[in-house]
């Protein structure tokens, strides 16, 4: 892999001989995708690119947000739809092509993946993002990573942190208490980051409880480096620096792009003021040229890659991401023989297989699936039923699709979000389809009961106002340029549907966990939902979904018995056996959920915390085992500020999806010391429960008038809420203040 022409750096002698002006010029780009050069000391510049889906390099008039076009490149599912397929060892392949691509494009770093939470249906970017939960998020992000850095090509982890959003996503603060962002927001991240080690983090646009995520150093230093053991380069996203001294004082390596010398000049007059350090300057320097040393072995030219095989490689994620919704009366897979099939619907004859913005791609093919059904031996019958980006229906359209499928054996209707309706940029404003695409579905099914319904959309939609018309329902999100082949080779059964929904698809857009509170106002959003995003929301408030978290169905069926536990000190091992007992081959996605029923903090009823995929043939059993480390029970103490274990008892539930449990179980686990620090202002109650300030009070109060009060029946309760520190000064308390302090310090 080493090029000749590519010898390492010498880091510590280029630190010596670059000038400070040199080293403030290294921290900025060279223009919109180019890293700073020093000729005179031979350190080159390396490009780095959009598209965690696919390659986005622009070969020329170069910009952020993709109005000019860019080279050829093997376009993917969007996150959307490979989050769907619980395949960390798909996405490790997958990776290991965009890694090809980018090595033969001489691309350093690939800018992605975007690990962010789905906080809200309605977020623009969503389709750039995996899921609702954090433990499926980081698991695919880091695969996806291993199988780009495997390849000499590095990543950028994205968009870091609590970017959940598109709306004034330059500005807003999002204000979010630590314990939400250590259990829902970080963990994906931290994920990746443990595991993974990618090259870069890029740091997002917002503020966090009112600080600029680029120049926040708790976020960037603190936790990221500190306590993660991050070792790579942090990258601002691109126009996200806010303060540039700043940033680089708090972990902000690396500006992009080029600011035209403006943060050049900053951090010089700050270093020259002394209100930046030098060593500083020193330490981020140090983590660019450590990044061209990474980058440069692999940027040999006239590398290439096959394109053929990654078009296969991608027809076979995007039959990996679909999720089969219902299929009553098992109408699919549809036969390959009979009468004529009606497809209606112009996403058929001119697919939307990407979102738009940052990461679109220019791909090297596209494969509709009004194409690949006709390659079938059923006749196929076509009627384009809507334009996409019209907002009304067209009555011809819609009388030549109602013919269609009155002459049909069934009608395959391709409905979907038309490209302007979801974005980088801004945030939808409903989840709704198109008015006159839900309309064309009650024309086509009166004419044609027999109606599958293919969905075309990076986002949730609502299907429950509509979906009693359609036997069966395929998710098909956007699946990249191979996702018409992929589309009819599940309709046809050539391929067995197994991805399982990375995200509820709620009844309502009323019933989200984020209504009110979505996108903000005033510069603020406040995540008042706290813990319960996605499943963990409308489990909390035993609100009916239209299909949950997990879900997803098959050709064949699966039973699940003979559920195990072995436990020792750091983890759980779950096992039980899978059998295929319908007639197909076919994969399983077992998902491992955990209770903690006896928290002394507030828990969601249940938390996804481990998952299994695997493929039988019918009649064949599988033991599957999944392992849950101590993590997996813990949650995040506000006031020890650390993962804490309570010792007890802890359900186990193992299903098909977050509301189909199959299994359950409990076992019982060791706890950590949860002791809380003291502190003068600590209730009377805290003090008592303390293992050893509590002898310590109660001896001190004997069996006088404040013993009689403080453990009163009916106003106990209410007294031993009161501050040691303030009781202390109510007369003839037996406990001093200045003894309150030396407490403090003895037992704290």
């Amino acid at each position: 892999m080493t090029s000749p022409a590519a010898p390492p750096l010498d880091i510590p002698a280029l630190l010596s001989a670059l000038t400070l002006e040199e080293k403030a010029a290294l921290l900025d780009g060279a223009d919109f995708w180019r890293t700073q050069a020093v000729e005179r000391l031979g350190i080159p510049s390396v490009m780095v690119t959009d598209g965690p889906h696919g390659l986005r390099k622009q070969a020329g008039g170069a910009d952020h947000v993709g109005l000019h076009d860019s080279v050829p490149a093997t376009c993917f599912p969007p996150a959307a739809g490979l989050a769907s397929t619980w395949d960390p060892h798909l996405l490790a392949r997958i990776g290991e092509a965009l890694g090809r691509e980018c090595r033969a494009e001489e691309v350093a770093v690939l800018l992605g993946p975007g690990t962010n939470m789905k906080r809200s249906p309605l977020c623009g970017r969503n389709f750039e993002y995996f899921s609702e939960d954090p433990l499926l998020a980081g698991e695919l992000g880091a695969a996806l990573v291993d199988g780009i850095q495997s390849q000499g090509v590095g990543t950028s982890l994205k968009h870091f942190a609590a970017n959940n959003q598109e709306t004034d996503r330059m500005t807003v603060s999002a204000d979010i208490d630590e314990r939400t962002l250590r259990e829902i927001y970080l963990p994906a991240f931290e994920r990746v980051v443990t595991g993974s080690q990618p090259w870069t983090v890029m740091c997002s646009y917002n503020r966090i409880n009112g600080t600029y995520a680029s120049e926040d150093p708790w976020l960037l230093t603190d936790v990221l480096r500190d306590e993660w053991g991050y070792t790579g380069l942090v990258v601002s996203d691109w126009g996200a620096v806010n303060r540039r001294d700043a940033g680089v004082a708090a972990g902000l390596d690396l500006e992009m792009p080029s600011s035209g010398g403006s943060g050049t000049r900053v951090i010089l007059d700050a270093v020259r003021a002394g209100t930046l350090g030098e060593k500083d300057v020193d330490r981020a320097v140090t983590r660019v040229l450590e990044l061209l040393n990474r980058a440069l072995p692999a940027l040999a030219p006239g590398q290439t890659f096959d394109a053929g095989a990654h078009h296969a490689l991608a027809r076979e994620a995007a039959a990996a991401s679909a999720v089969l919704l219902k299929n009553e009366n098992d109408l699919l897979p549809l036969a390959r023989t009979g009468g004529p099939v009606a497809v209606i619907g112009e996403f058929a004859r001119t697919p939307r297989f990407q979102g738009a913005g940052s990461s679109q791609v220019n791909p090297t093919r596209v494969d509709s699936a009004l194409d690949a059904l006709r390659a079938g031996d059923r006749e196929v019958i076509f009627a384009p039923g809507f334009a996409i980006e019209s907002g009304t229906a067209d009555p011809a359209l819609v009388e030549e699709a109602v013919r269609a499928a009155a002459s049909a054996d069934v009608a395959v209707l391709f409905l979907g979000l038309p490209p302007a309706y979801e974005s980088e940029g801004y945030d939808r404003d409903h989840m709704d389809l198109p008015a006159h695409q839900v309309e064309l579905l009650h024309a086509v099914a009166d004419a044609n009961p027999r109606v599958v319904v293919v969905l075309s959309n990076g986002s949730v939609v609502s299907v429950a106002p509509w979906q009693d018309r359609a036997p069966a329902v395929l998710e098909g999100w956007l699946l990249g340029q191979a996702g018409g082949a992929a589309t009819a080779d599940l309709l046809y059964g050539a391929a067995t549907p197994a991805g399982k929904l990375a995200e509820t698809i709620p009844v309502r857009y009323e019933d989200n966990p984020a209504l009110g509170n979505f996108p903000g106002e005033h510069g603020h959003v406040r995540y008042g939902e706290g813990l319960l995003i996605g499943y963990r929301w409308y489990d909390a408030h035993r609100l009916p979904v239209a299909y949950p978290f997990g879900h997803g169905l098959s050709y064949t069926t699966f039973g699940y018995d003979g559920l195990t536990t072995t436990t020792d000190a750091d983890r759980v091992r779950v096992t039980l056996t899978v059998t295929n007992t319908g007639p197909r081959p076919g994969t399983e996605i077992v998902q491992v959920y955990v209770t903690d029923p006896q928290a002394a903090v507030y828990r969601p009823e249940q938390e996804l915390r481990g998952f299994a995929r695997v493929t039988l043939a019918p009649g064949e059993s599988e033991r599957v085992t999944v392992e849950l480390g101590r993590r997996a029970f813990a949650y995040w103490h506000p006031a020890l500020r650390r993962w804490t274990v309570e010792a007890g008892a802890f359900g186990i539930r193992v299903g098909a999806s977050s509301r189909d449990i199959r299994l359950e179980t409990t076992v019982e686990l060791p706890g950590d010391d949860v002791t809380p620090p003291l502190a003068a202002e600590s209730s009377v109650e805290a003090w008592l429960a303390h293992p050893a300030a509590g002898d310590w009070l109660r001896a001190n109060l004997g069996d006088g008038l404040f013993h009689t009060m403080l453990f009163d029946p009916r106003n106990g309760q209410m007294m031993r809420a009161m501050p040691l520190q303030r009781l202390s000064r109510f007369p003839g308390f037996p406990v001093a203040e200045p003894q309150v302090d030396e407490a403090v310090a003895r037992f704290s």
